[in-house]
């Protein structure tokens, strides 16, 4: 982090931080995480918004834009800030307050920015990209954002959705298709270049059109038969990019350190794309080839992203984990690294028999939750037709293994309405989870099987894109028919999928340029954030649609193979051939093999004895770059093998079976003795001023927690399943409330010199946190947090506003008594507001300083910012939370 960037003094820098003390939330806007990359204005000659289109906690959760994020801010001229979906909440006050939707690192409105870049990862979001345009005061429309006399930025599109995303091409000025980190700095070049030549916008999309990975919609237009016509021979057909080997693939060490998120861990990309070949699945074919990288370039990002991240928490990340070659190998070597410092590795994404007992009793010693697996349909005839290469025999095995090394909680994935599927499909649902249930033996007490279900969605650029999705009415006759075989059964639930948003979603998947009409008119219904079932609702969608002449079933319909489709003018790599023979063998319910591991199936990704690779070949790519790249030519680990018995039924064979469970649960691990030992306890006193007052005590407590880890803190833990630093912290202050002097004490199991744990964690803290001093106190000792506190409330902005302020604090000191009811867990309180105040000096600043006295008889501790508000409007001082600051001054704990 720069250190020429200070906290806010009086005037903060823009209108929309102005308006932190009215948005839910606030840290989502700070944009002063640890990671977060601060340049000066004038050094800066590309401004790029990497924009994730939901809120905060989602996109932060989202390894690809902190990967641009790193790439782009690499470059001394080039900034690269985050913008997120706010609330609808936010959204309100930024508009009743006229104030811009602005970039967070910055509080650059996006409307000034160069470039914005939206990370498409889903169908449902595309409103939000136009409520994001909206908040900015931009265009929607890349037609109205011509010959404008202003520069409005270039709205670039990526991500996973991009090669079938025709219901943005009107909104977006280009597309980027395939992998960012491969296209994106071209992109961004090419940009800078036009900015320096004042080349005009025309100019600006046929120089990106140049670029091998780059879609720009409006150099194609519709024929009379709905086929996209290119204009201009040189872009006729744009082709995927992807990063040929992942080692040469840059990966984020540092990167922003988020103050919450869906999922806040370090999540290590272990491998790109999938060749199992599931038919239902898109992510697999626009992934390909299978790249793993290199276990030992795995092991020192892995050392590298938990010195510079203090996650404590890491999730190895691939479509696919458990296909990963030399995963045994690197989950072995991390969870011995991890250990030492009581971090937790997971598994995500694991496949029906991809761990074997090894790797499994290491995970149920870290740490043990739900398990889930994937078998997607109930009989095997149905996975064989969607290729899922498992069998039920393998699942139940699984399971079992599961059950004896102590997980308790099994959940099972499965998709209904996929092609070919009759009720006895889905009666096979109901009883594998029955199958699955009695594999656990007697005397687990709290065993519970769920299977969870998604309406299934034919998806682009997979053998099923031709076939129809089942309807509304069709879903609910299914969810109802496995109900009433479900109620049957104990320790046996259902969850299912929202069916309305999953014909939203169908609808869309699917879309062409049509419906970008659609989707402007529901935006103007209020369709935003589509994929939260919390206010979702597909009336205005159905609306919109009956408004432009349009039916659900245009798009969810069946579609004849010979039949123009939206995204053929776009090259995947995977041919129109390879996915008509895998349809064909789908009805013939044949499996086809993963080629990582069987024959190749000719899918046109990879060069291979048929011909080179689809994919368009850059200067200086060797022959034979596009193919997949493994660790070991088999996989290191197997926990059984399965063979056919001379009636062709499956037989499994343990290769090293687990001990039976007995119905006891097998104890956890607990914490190594030496992390336990309490050598010195420290207690740091600490400010957090300017936006870092907008966080909430929670926040901080994370904050501190990673922090003490970058730091390289010896911290001792406490005992149990899950072990925890001793970390001890003074009483919360509201969001808003800034403070001098707070406090938080820490167990450490090594003693270390006061001066280098207080330099060392100034180094490691975000901006407006900061350490003032350290001190060790006795292991005995309980800090406590004083009845009596000092306060300065202060106005920013004007002198008449100062004189109002000590006007009212005059007026307050004047008073007997001030009524004040407080809605409280146990009801309504009568408290007099007055007698929490024992002094209050009006100083010739303007500034007012507070003593505040907490003690039971007047009331004990209530939020400081909230007594100050109720005061002022009792003197008739109409308190204007912006400019208001309330700084907690001290004492230190007692």
């Amino acid at each position: 982090m720069c250190e020429m960037l200070q906290p806010w003094g009086r005037n903060p820098p823009h209108a929309m931080r102005e308006l932190l003390p009215l948005l839910p939330k606030p840290s989502r806007y700070l944009g002063i995480e640890e990671g977060s990359v601060h340049k000066r204005p004038q050094d800066v000659r590309l401004h790029v918004g990497l924009v994730f289109p939901d809120m905060y906690e989602v996109g932060m959760s989202y390894l690809g834009q902190k990967i641009l994020y790193a790439i782009i801010n690499q470059r001394d001229h080039w900034q690269a800030e985050r913008v997120f979906t706010p609330c609808r909440d936010a959204g309100r006050v930024l508009t009743e307050h006229q104030a811009p939707l602005c970039a967070l690192e910055s509080d650059t409105p996006l409307a000034d920015l160069d470039v914005l870049g939206f990370s498409v990862t889903h169908e449902l979001c595309y409103s939000n990209i136009l409520y994001i345009l909206d908040l900015a005061g931009i265009p929607l429309r890349s037609a109205r954002r011509r010959d404008t006399g202003r520069p409005w930025p270039l709205l670039l599109a990526g991500g996973g959705c991009t090669l079938s995303a025709e219901p943005l091409a009107p909104f977006v000025d280009a597309m980027i298709l395939g992998e960012g980190e491969a296209v994106f700095p071209e992109v961004l070049a090419a940009v800078e270049r036009a900015k320096d030549t004042k080349l005009g916008r025309l100019e600006l999309l046929t120089l990106l059109s140049r670029i091998p990975g780059v879609y720009v919609p409006e150099f194609f237009e519709e024929d009379d038969t709905g086929k996209l016509r290119p204009l201009y021979e040189h872009h006729s057909r744009p082709v995927r990019r992807i990063v040929p080997d992942m080692d040469e693939a840059p990966y984020p060490v540092a990167q922003p350190i988020p103050f919450g998120a869906v999922h806040n861990r370090l999540a290590l990309e272990i491998a790109r794309g999938c060749t199992r070949g599931c038919r239902f699945c898109q992510a697999g074919s626009l992934y390909r080839p299978a790249r793993e990288r290199n276990i030992t370039r795995l092991r020192r990002i892995l050392d590298d992203c938990l010195n510079r991240t203090g996650f404590d928490d890491v999730s190895f990340l691939s479509l696919s984990a458990g296909d990963f070659s030399a995963l045994k190998e690197l989950f072995l070597d991390a969870t011995e690294r991890c250990a030492a410092e009581q971090v937790s590795v997971s598994l995500p994404s694991l496949r029906v028999g991809s761990i074997d007992d090894a790797v499994m009793e290491r995970m149920a010693g870290i740490r043990r939750t739900g398990a889930t697996l994937a078998p997607e349909a109930g009989s095997q005839r149905l996975r064989n037709v969607i290729n899922k290469g498992i069998t039920e025999e393998e699942l139940i095995l699984h399971v079992r293994k599961l059950f004896e090394h102590g997980w308790q909680q099994v959940k099972l994935y499965f998709m209904i309405g996929l092609p070919t599927e009759t009720d006895d499909d889905l009666r096979a649902i109901i009883d594998l989870c029955r199958k699955a249930r009695d594999a656990a033996g007697p005397g687990i007490k709290r065993l519970q099987i769920t299977a969870a279900v998604s309406p299934f969605i034919p998806k682009p650029h997979t053998p099923f894109q031709w076939d129809a999705q089942i309807s509304l009415e069709e879903i609910r006759r299914r969810v109802t028919l496995l109900l009433d075989e479900v109620k049957k059964e104990k320790r046996i639930r259902l969850r299912w999928h929202e069916p309305d948003m999953t014909l939203l979603e169908g609808i869309f998947s699917r879309g062409d340029r049509r419906l970008a009409d659609v989707v402007e008119s529901a935006y103007r219904k209020g369709a935003i954030f589509a994929s939260w079932m919390d206010g979702f609702s597909l009336a205005p969608w159905l609306e919109a649609m009956d408004e432009h002449n349009l039916r659900a079933e245009d798009y969810t319909g069946a579609r004849p193979h010979d039949a123009p489709l939206p995204w053929d003018h776009l090259e995947s790599g995977l041919s129109r051939e390879h996915f008509l023979r895998e349809r064909k063998r789908a009805d013939q319910g044949k499996i086809s093999d993963d080629c990582r591991y069987g024959a190749c199936r000719e899918c046109g990704v990879c060069d291979s004895k048929a011909g080179p690779s689809s994919l368009e070949r850059l200067p200086g790519t060797a022959d034979a770059a596009y193919r997949n790249i493994l660790n070991r030519e088999r996989r290191d680990q197997e926990s059984h093998s399965v063979t056919l018995d001379q009636y062709g039924r499956v037989v499994v064979r343990d290769q090293a079976p687990g001990k039976p469970a007995n119905g006891k649960k097998p104890l956890p691990k607990g914490t190594d003795p030496r992390l336990a030992v309490k050598a010195a306890r420290l207690l740091f006193t600490y400010a957090r001023k300017g936006p870092a007052a907008f966080l909430s005590q929670l926040e901080i407590q994370h904050i501190f927690d990673r922090a003490l880890r970058r730091a390289a803190m010896p911290l001792s833990f406490s005992q149990g399943y899950h072990p925890l630093p001793l970390v001890s912290y003074g009483r919360a202050l509201p969001v808003g409330v800034a403070s001098e002097n707070e406090w938080f004490a820490v167990f450490l199991r090594e003693t270390r010199p006061l001066r280098e744990s207080l330099e060392a964690l100034n180094l490691a803290l975000p901006l407006g946190v900061r350490v003032m001093s350290v001190e060790e106190l006795p292991s005995s000792a309980k800090p406590a947090d004083e009845i009596r506190e000092s306060y300065r409330l202060e106005w920013l902005g004007a002198d008449e506003g100062q004189a109002a302020l000590c006007r009212s604090l005059k007026e307050i000191v004047g008073a007997s008594a001030i009524p004040w009811e407080r809605e409280g867990k146990k009801g309504v309180r009568l408290l007099d507001a007055r007698a929490f105040f024992v002094d209050i000096e009006c100083l010739n600043s303007g500034e007012g300083a507070l003593l505040l006295d907490w003690s039971q008889e007047h009331g004990g501790y209530v939020s400081p910012l909230a007594l100050c508000l109720h005061a002022l409007a009792f003197t008739g001082h109409s308190a204007d939370i912006t400019r208001l600051r309330l700084t907690r001054t001290g004492p230190r704990p007692g």
